[in-house]
């Protein structure tokens, strides 16, 4: 019932800021606005401000929204007021309408990312987790521990990384847009500092999910290989192992961080059986060895171990919070990078070299909505900036019914010197619906598989 509620906001403030947006520029423009809607169909709510032509109305269905103008393609309009229709207006004026509603879409989410910047969030330290064997990250000469202090595109100027979600975001970007990463870490709090170049640009990024950064090697901050939460009665019990345990070594194989640490447990009943080994540890700066015994589990068709704990450390974590005009610069950056990196994935799906997976639909975003809200304010505020800047994108497709539609109707009108005929728009609109519902269809399959598949 929260993610409803939770998605129910997210979808209400960014439909009513994107139709504001047109609201607001046709206001300026002197262009008489009849209705303001939030929702399609019934009205369930409708006000009217004394003296004000404009009826404020919430619709039955909250999946979009309008501003419907004065305007003589829909209605007589009377002649003392034609000053006022939207088609009377100058083509700039037109433009200017259509744009703003993206354009607040795009103000907004840097806004957003303008207030998290400023208020700051407690983020995982840039510190590396060991690598997949064989990856890129490995075969860069990452072993696990390094921190990431400077990053960027190979050839370009490296900027200062505060956090691993920076890292990631980078691993992402550079992916999707075949750029190799370089990277200057060091290895210890003032060791020396070296610089790694992991080549991405041949990566098969078709996809942004965990297979990917499993091709990285990259799957999260570095944590402490530390025991915790021991189930009484489970393999981690029986064998004698504590909570606050740190595991050093089994067998020959040192332990750098808890994800080896769980990769090894899970290997441990890789053939159908699980096998006993020696387990080195460290408790209360005492070295101990003791034999633990994994317990077998299927999961997905494989035999994995498990020993009924909870394997390593929380990652240690760092302030990251910025001054008022460091804070907007980097989300305006943010907003910007966000943005071409959509119309890029785009693009990309059009031409067939990316998956069309990677569509979401409103099942996706209501999840993601309520899985934020959880996480905090913060988590939620940071999703809601990137679908602003996701509608924004989308309404500016050069689709009939889209903003962007209008756009190119306008770039006609200016380059032939008259507007688009009535019976032309009329078979773009039925092609670009007919797109839309295709897009559409394929999201909300992709819902149903990432959600009940």
């Amino acid at each position: 019932m929260l993610t409803l509620v939770w998605f129910a906001l997210a979808l209400g403030l960014l439909i009513a800021v994107h139709e504001f947006g047109h609201y607001g520029a046709a206001v300026l423009c002197g262009v008489k606005v009849l209705r303001f809607s939030i929702g399609f169909g019934k009205p369930l709510l409708r006000w009217q401000r004394q003296g004000s032509p404009t009826e404020f109305v919430l619709g039955a269905f909250p999946l979009g929204g309008y501003v419907k103008m004065l305007d003589e393609r829909e209605a007589a309009v009377r002649v003392e007021e034609r000053h006022q229709a939207f088609n009377a207006q100058p083509l700039l004026a037109r433009l200017a309408i259509v744009v703003a509603g993206p354009a607040a879409n795009l103000l907004l989410a840097v806004l957003l990312y303008a207030v998290v910047n400023w208020s700051g969030q407690q983020l995982p330290a840039a510190i590396m987790a060991s690598p997949e064997t064989g990856s890129i990250a490995a075969r860069a000469g990452l072993v696990g521990g390094e921190k990431v202090v400077r990053a960027g595109f190979d050839g370009a100027q490296l900027q200062e990384v505060r956090s691993y979600e920076e890292v990631h975001w980078l691993l992402t970007r550079a992916s999707l847009e075949k750029q190799d990463l370089r990277l200057q870490l060091t290895d210890g709090a003032r060791g020396p500092r070296r610089e790694v170049l992991l080549p991405l640009s041949a990566v098969d990024a078709s996809e942004v999910n965990a297979d990917l950064f499993r091709q990285i090697g990259l799957l999260g901050p570095f944590s402490r290989p530390v025991m915790g939460g021991v189930t009484a009665g489970a393999a981690a019990d029986k064998a004698g192992l504590r909570n606050g345990d740190v595991v050093r070594q089994i067998d020959a194989v040192a332990v750098l961080d808890g994800r080896q640490l769980r990769q090894l447990i899970r290997a441990s009943a890789a053939g159908g059986e699980a096998k006993p080994s020696q387990w080195k540890i460290e408790r209360a700066g005492v070295e101990l060895v003791i034999v633990v015994k994994p317990e077998r589990q299927l999961e997905g068709g494989l035999w994995i171990g498990k020993i009924g704990a909870y394997v390593g450390a929380a990652p240690e974590t760092v302030l990251v919070k910025y001054g008022p005009l460091d804070g907007l610069w980097r989300a305006v950056v943010r907003s910007g990078d966000v943005c071409l990196l959509t119309i890029r994935m785009m693009g990309q799906m059009l031409l067939g070299n990316a998956s069309l997976k990677n569509l979401s639909g409103p099942l996706t975003i209501a999840d993601y909505a309520g899985k934020s809200a959880s996480l905090g304010w913060t988590q939620y505020l940071l999703f809601l900036a990137l679908i602003s800047v996701s509608l924004g994108v989308l309404n500016l497709l050069p689709l009939p019914l889209l903003d962007g539609g209008h756009l190119m109707y306008y770039l006609w009108e200016w380059i032939s010197g008259k507007p688009v005929s009535d019976a032309s728009m009329v078979r773009l609109q039925r092609g670009g619906f007919a797109v839309l519902l295709v897009m559409m269809s394929i999201a909300i399959f992709n819902d149903i598989n990432r959600l009940f598949g």
